[in-house]
């Protein structure tokens, strides 16, 4: 197990590559983009950076150049043959060879598209054009570079004995966690928290944590390298980019109505089991259930990702019900803003009612609220998302208003084919 704090005071990092490997990486990212790459290979998209918490000046904190050596070194990546390897011949989710031969062929010679990075005021706009199989591939590193980087910043004055002790409260403070998380019988959970992770390094400490302290409770890590490297499971699905991108290339009211389970009868037709989740709040989770064809009532379950986790929920157990679904054999996963408190009471009220699961994300893998002088190291809300689709905006609504985006004619125009009316602003955690 590595000595985090001594690494970090050793050389501040600059051995340390942020991302090590083209699978350092979320598996959902994946897994769409091997959809993607069959269903849409030549739509052209483009992602860019937005900093939900503008109040952190990210331009003041992040040296430009350190920023752009360390997308450069994504760039220059390729997929090792052993990483290769593991993708072709592992078991996921009980299947073999998850991933297509020509799939794997075009993902083995890929080198990630160039990226356009400026700064505007005390905030950076990084955005990635291209192919949309190629471009996607940029979100999670891309994040992942800018919160590790904002966090060496942070670190890079402190001393020997502070990173110790820093080090050794983060420990602590997970370690309690997983000690409370003992108690719940039957609990299922799994980690999240590549995307906003304090550290490479730290992930993969707080997996390991979860492994020892968890046992047969710890469902695995949505990370591709720290699962191929711990021998555990990779898990994921598929997000909302998906329908955010169907969506702004449908043509008409009609079309874009159809498009989010156009999405899902794509995906429908790769993959089975516990791949077959449904994300329903990119528009609103009560339009999308009550407008859901037949089929999607037998898919294996459904990933709460915004709103009041509870509601949703509840939501999602009378819906299985209004279509003759058996809610106890159904699996809900919540994976927004979740920490101990959370998971202890959503586990204790639904818990022989569905089963259930947890993506423990920025909370696992980035709590350092209160650890460093003016609270330098506490998570923040950064995403990078598709913003355009052959050069059409695209729109996300969100259950929760304060995740929405898009330009806002268009947001009207969406809330009113979805019928999404007055939503609960929820505090967007991280």
């Amino acid at each position: 197990m590595q000595d985090i704090a001594t690494r970090v005071w050793n050389h501040k990092w600059k051995i340390d590559p942020i991302v090590r490997s083209l699978i350092d990486t979320d598996f959902y990212k994946l897994l769409m983009c091997q959809s993607v790459f069959r269903n849409h290979p030549d739509t052209q998209v483009t992602f860019s950076l937005i900093n939900r918490s503008d109040h952190v000046p990210l331009a003041r904190l992040i040296d430009e150049g350190e920023l752009r050596e360390q997308l450069d070194h994504v760039r220059s990546l390729s997929l090792a043959r052993g990483e290769s390897t593991w993708l072709r011949g592992n078991t996921f989710y009980g299947k073999r060879q998850m991933f297509r031969p020509d799939f794997m062929e075009w993902f083995e010679n890929l080198a990630l598209p160039p990226y356009d990075l400026r700064r505007v005021g005390d905030q950076y706009t990084l955005t990635f054009e291209g192919a949309w199989p190629e471009v996607m591939l940029w979100e999670i590193p891309a994040l992942a570079i800018l919160m590790e980087l904002r966090s060496r910043a942070t670190l890079a004055d402190m001393g020997r004995f502070e990173l110790q002790v820093l080090y050794a409260r983060a420990m602590t403070r997970v370690w309690e966690k997983v000690e409370r998380l003992r108690n719940l019988p039957d609990l299922r959970l799994a980690d999240f928290g590549t995307r906003r992770r304090h550290s490479f390094l730290w992930q993969d400490w707080c997996v390991q944590a979860l492994r020892e302290g968890l046992g047969k409770n710890f469902a695995g890590t949505s990370n591709c390298l720290i699962a191929k490297n711990r021998d555990l499971e990779a898990i994921g699905t598929n997000a909302h980019e998906l329908p955010m991108v169907y969506s702004a290339l449908a043509d008409g009211d009609a079309a874009l109505a159809r498009a989010p389970y156009d999405v899902l009868a794509d995906w429908h037709e790769e993959h089975e089991g516990n791949l077959r989740i449904i994300l329903p709040d990119t528009y609103g989770t009560p339009g999308f259930l009550a407008r859901a064809p037949d089929w999607l009532a037998g898919w294996t379950g459904i990933r709460i990702d915004s709103g009041d986790p509870a509601e949703g929920a509840e939501a999602a157990i009378a819906w299985w019900e209004s279509r003759g679904e058996d809610p106890a054999t159904k699996l809900i996963i919540f994976s927004d803003g979740l920490d101990v408190e959370l998971i202890e009471t959503l586990h204790t009220r639904f818990r022989g009612r569905v089963r259930l699961s947890f993506g423990w994300g920025t909370l696992l893998t980035n709590d350092f609220r209160g650890l460093a002088p003016e609270d330098g190291l506490a998570p923040f809300s950064l995403v990078c998302k598709a913003v355009a689709a052959e050069g059409r905006p695209t729109v996300k609504l969100s259950d929760n208003p304060r995740k929405a985006m898009g330009p806002e004619r268009e947001v009207a125009r969406y809330k009113r084919v979805f019928g999404v009316g007055a939503q609960e602003a929820l505090e967007v955690v991280v």
